[in-house]
């Protein structure tokens, strides 16, 4: 991708489908909410961590489409509110201290990538990293401590694997897919498939 287009602002388009994505992901919560809570009863954290990954996927696909610097801060951003305005059952706190986590990591691993690959394995990077960050805050703010260590190592891998895949893996599957349809034509992602 040419740094031109790397660095260009965001267009309106790019801001109605963050804000989309945000509001999908709002709708998506209150019922990855219940089978949270079913996951709670059968396997407690550990468990819960299995679908993980969901939460964070709606800012890392906006950021696979479009492809531009601070696409996280606005598209999590957006997340925060829309979920604000939903209602939390762990309160808006927890949802602007996991919004400000996942951007602030997504943005410094596009960074570091230079904002040039997009490949399965760099959002799957991506999908990884998100998690140790907000792991340590809602450890500090939920009470995650008296779990006891060995069961903090297992739920945080598990988390891990669930960003891995379940955001980074599900990411490029689903922008791929919304590609191949022309959807994307006007965004860096349509683009970039055009010119493969």
């Amino acid at each position: 991708m040419k740094e031109s287009r790397i660095f260009a602002r965001f267009t309106t388009l790019d801001i109605v489908l963050m804000a989309m994505l945000a509001t999908l992901n709002g709708v998506m919560t209150v019922y990855l909410s219940m089978i949270n809570k079913t996951l709670n009863s059968l396997g407690g954290p550990i468990a819960t961590s299995a679908i993980v990954g969901l939460y964070m996927i709606y800012g890392l696909l906006a950021y696979y489409i479009i492809r531009k610097p601070g696409t996280a801060v606005i598209a999590y951003s957006f997340g925060a509110v829309v979920q604000s305005f939903m209602g939390s059952v762990y309160g808006i706190a927890s949802i602007i201290a996991a919004a400000v986590c996942y951007m602030v990591v997504a943005e410094l691993v596009f960074a570091l990538l230079r904002y040039r690959r997009w490949n399965a394995v760099s959002l799957m990077l991506a999908g990884g990293a998100m998690v140790p960050l907000w792991f340590i805050v809602a450890a500090n703010m939920f009470g995650y401590m008296h779990w006891g260590w060995k069961v903090l190592a297992i739920t945080l891998v598990v988390r891990i694997l669930s960003g891995i895949v379940l955001c980074g893996l599900l990411t490029k599957m689903l922008g791929d897919a919304l590609s191949r349809t022309g959807l994307l034509k006007r965004f860096e992602l349509g683009r970039a498939s055009r010119a493969e």
